[in-house]
C-alpha cells in the first residue's frame, strides 16, 4: 500500500526575516508516491515541511454559492426548519467583554489564529463557569497600550454570568491562545493553564475565587508559541501531566507580512497576496511535562519520544484512550504536516504511531492543515473516532476507529466531505445535542485571510457554524442554518468548547470569535428526550478530576462510550461531566466506570434528568474483559 505524499528536505531558517532571494534559491518539491514505512522513517529523521508558503489544501475549488449568489459559507441560509441553537451571548452579559487579535488587516500569521475558551466550575457551586481567551496587539506586547485582558464569567445560576476577572486575578495580559483545565494538585480545585505567545501561565485555583500564577515556580512558562495544550495522566501515577504543542518559532522583531516583495509562491493563497507561513517559516517544539506531585514539572518530551523534531506546526492536542489499553494515548492536530498519533506504551514513553495508524495523513495520502479535533464514538460501538477541522478548499477529515487504533478515512462514507471544502475550520465537538443517544458533531468556522471576502473563492472571513446530526451511526447530515438562529449566525470563529451550562441536560455551546464579541448557543431542540449526566471523583491512584476516565452506559438498547478529557477542540476546554442522551428510556441499565487508576467499577444510576456524583471507591468492582 502506498500514499502521495510531499517530499521534503530541512529548510534551514536561522530567523523569520527571510530575504526574498533566498527563499527564490528554494526548490518547491512536488508530490511522490512514497511507500508507507520509508514516510514514516522521514518523519523520525526530522524532515521539515515543504519549502514553501501557506497551508497545505485539497487545490483549487470552484466558487460555491447559494442561490442569492452569497457564498456558501456566509449563505445558504433557510426560513423555517428545525431551532436547534439560539445565541444568548448579549442576554447572558457576555457580549460586555471583546476579543481582539493584532491589527484589522490580518498582515502577520500571528494575528489570524485566534483564541480559546473552557468551560468550569471554578468555585465548586455545581454551575459551569467560562472563561475566554484573549489576543493582544504589538503595542500592547511593546507596552505602549493596554493589553487586552481575558474573562472569567462567573455563572449566576439565572441565565446570566459575572465578570470577575479582576477579583480572580486571571487577565492574562498576554498574547493568548488556548486554555486547558484540571485539578493538577489534585486538591479538588480546577486550576487554569493559559498558552499564549510569549510565556504561558498556569494559575492555581486558590479555593477563594482567586487564582495565583504559579507558572514561573512550576516550570511551565516556556516562552514562544505554545497552542492547544492538553492534561493526562500518562504515567499512571495519579497525578495529571501537561502536553504543550508549538505552533510556529516567532519574532515579533522581524515578522514576514504580504507587503515585504517576497515570492508569491511563499505568500498567497490562490495566486492573491496574503500573510506569509505557516510553510516556509520554522516550527516551535511541542513539550511533555511530568508532574512531580510538589508544584513542579519536569519537561520529558525527549525521553517520551513526543518533542516533535520536525518542527511541525500543532494547534490543538488532546490525551485520550484511543485502544483500550487503559493508558491514554496522545493525538496532535499540525498544520500543513502530518498529524501525531502517540501510543502509550506504559513505560514513560510513547511509540510515534502517526502513520500506521492512518492519522498522519487522509484518505488521499496528504497532510491536511489541520485545525481541530473532536473525539467520540460516533457509532456506540466502543471505539473513539476522530474528526479534524482543516482549511478552505479541503475537506475535514473524519476518522473511523476500526479496532486497535487503526483509523480509515470515511469523510465521504458520512456525506460530510463535499459540504466542508470551502469552509476554514477550527474549534468542533462531538454532543448529543438532541439526547437521541447519538453523538452529533458541531463545527465552527472562519478564515485567515481577510481579503476572502474581496476574491471570488466562494468563502469568506466570517462564516457560518455546521451542525451534523447523528443518523444511527451511519451518516452525519447536515442541520439547516434557519434564519434567526444560532446556525445562521455569521463569525470568525475560532475557539469552541461544549457542555450543560444551565444544569437543564442540554448541551450549550461557547465560541470565541475574532476581534468580536463570544456567542453562548443556548441548546433549544425541542425534543423531549432523557438524558443523565455526571461528576467523578477519583480516588487516591487517580487524578482527583478523573481526567482519563471512561464511561460505558447501557440503556435504551444502547451502549455508549464517553471520556474525560482536557484540551481538543482548538486550543478549548470542555465541560469534564460525561452527558449521556437516553432517547425514551427512563432508566439506565448498566454504568461500568473505568477509573484512571486502572479500577473498573459498576455504578447503580436509579434516577435519570440529573447530574449524578460518583466516587471512586464506592461502586461495585467489577472485572472486565476488552471491550
Amino acid at each position: 500500500m502506498s500514499f502521495k505524499f510531499s517530499a521534503t528536505h530541512r529548510l534551514a531558517l536561522s530567523s523569520l526575516l527571510l530575504s526574498a532571494l533566498t527563499l527564490c534559491a528554494l526548490p518547491l518539491h512536488s508530490q511522490t508516491t512514497t511507500p508507507l514505512e520509508s514516510q514514516k522513517d522521514k518523519a523520525q529523521e526530522g524532515a521539515q515541511p515543504p519549502a514553501k508558503g501557506g497551508s497545505s489544501t485539497a487545490g483549487v475549488f470552484p466558487p460555491v454559492s447559494d442561490a442569492n449568489h452569497v457564498p456558501i459559507t456566509e449563505g445558504g441560509i433557510v426560513k423555517s426548519g428545525p431551532i436547534v441553537f439560539q445565541d444568548i451571548a448579549e442576554k447572558a452579559g457576555l457580549t460586555k467583554w471583546h476579543h481582539v487579535m493584532g491589527t484589522s488587516e490580518k498582515k502577520y500569521i500571528l494575528e489570524s489564529i485566534g483564541s480559546g475558551v473552557a468551560m468550569l466550575d471554578y468555585d465548586n457551586d455545581g454551575w459551569l463557569d467560562i472563561y475566554l481567551v484573549n489576543g493582544s496587539t504589538k503595542a500592547a506586547v511593546d507596552g505602549k497600550a493596554t493589553p487586552p485582558h481575558a474573562a472569567l464569567f462567573h455563572n449566576n445560576h439565572d441565565g446570566t454570568f459575572t465578570d470577575v476577572t479582576e477579583k480572580a486575578g486571571v487577565a492574562n495580559d498576554r498574547w493568548g491562545f488556548g486554555v486547558a483545565v484540571a485539578d493538577y494538585d489534585n486538591d479538588g480545585w480546577p486550576d487554569l493553564y493559559v498558552t499564549n505567545f510569549g510565556k504561558n501561565r498556569l494559575y492555581h485555583n486558590n479555593h477563594d475565587g482567586t487564582f495565583t500564577d504559579v507558572a514561573e515556580k512550576a516550570g511551565v512558562t516556556l516562552g514562544n508559541w505554545s497552542t492547544g495544550a492538553t492534561w493526562g495522566d500518562y504515567d499512571g501515577d495519579g497525578k495529571l501531566d501537561l502536553f504543550v504543542p508549538g505552533y510556529v518559532h516567532y519574532d515579533l522583531k522581524s515578522q514576514l507580512s504580504d507587503t515585504d516583495g517576497l515570492p508569491l509562491t511563499f505568500c498567497s493563497y490562490r495566486g492573491v497576496r496574503t500573510y506569509c507561513g505557516p510553510r516556509g517559516l520554522p516550527g516551535e517544539s511541542d513539550h511533555l511535562f511530568h508532574n512531580n506531585g510538589d508544584g513542579t514539572f519536569t519537561d520529558v518530551s525527549e525521553k517520551a519520544g513526543v518533542s516533535d523534531k520536525p518542527g511541525y506546526y500543532g494547534l490543538s492536542s488532546v490525551f485520550i484512550d484511543v485502544n483500550h489499553d487503559g493508558k491514554v494515548d496522545l493525538l496532535v492536530a499540525n498544520d500543513s504536516t502530518p498529524n501525531y498519533l502517540y501510543i502509550n506504551k506504559g513505560d514513560g514513553t510513547f511509540d510515534d504511531q502517526s502513520y500506521p495508524s492512518g492519522y498522519a495523513l487522509n484518505r488521499e495520502g496528504r497532510e491536511t492543515a489541520s485545525m481541530g479535533i473532536a473525539t467520540g464514538d460516533y457509532r456506540n460501538n466502543g471505539e473513539i473516532d476522530i474528526f479534524n477541522t482543516t482549511f478552505s478548499d479541503d475537506y475535514k477529515v473524519l476518522y473511523r476507529n476500526d479496532g486497535d487504533a487503526n483509523f480509515t478515512d470515511v469523510s465521504d462514507d458520512t456525506h460530510i466531505a463535499d459540504l466542508t471544502i470551502p469552509f476554514l475550520g477550527w474549534g468542533t465537538m462531538f454532543l448529543d445535542y438532541d439526547n437521541d443517544g447519538w453523538k452529533d458533531l458541531l463545527e465552527v468556522n472562519g478564515h485567515v485571510y481577510k481579503n476572502a471576502d474581496t476574491n471570488n473563492w466562494g468563502t469568506s472571513w466570517a462564516e457560518r457554524p455546521l451542525l451534523f446530526h447523528n443518523d444511527a451511526g451511519q451518516h452525519l447530515e447536515p442541520v439547516p442554518a434557519v434564519d434567526g438562529t444560532g446556525l445562521a449566525q455569521i463569525m470568525a470563529s475560532r475557539g469552541l468548547a461544549v457542555g450543560d451550562l444551565f444544569n437543564d441536560g442540554r448541551l450549550d455551546a461557547v465560541i470565541n470569535n475574532m476581534d468580536s464579541v463570544p456567542a453562548l448557543f443556548k441548546d433549544v431542540d425541542p425534543n423531549t428526550n432523557h438524558w443523565v449526566g455526571f461528576k467523578l471523583v477519583g480516588g487516591p491512584k487517580s487524578p482527583r478530576d478523573a481526567i482519563g476516565a471512561t464511561l460505558y452506559l447501557n440503556a435504551n438498547g444502547m451502549r455508549q462510550r464517553a471520556d474525560i478529557t482536557s484540551g481538543g477542540s482548538f486550543a478549548s476546554t470542555s465541560d469534564v461531566r460525561p452527558h449521556f442522551g437516553l432517547g425514551s428510556a427512563t432508566k439506565v441499565e448498566s454504568l461500568e466506570v473505568h477509573w484512571p487508576s486502572g479500577a473498573v467499577e459498576q455504578f447503580a444510576v436509579p434516577e435519570v434528568d440529573r447530574i449524578v456524583t460518583l466516587t471512586e471507591g464506592q461502586g461495585k468492582p467489577f472485572a472486565t474483559a476488552k471491550p
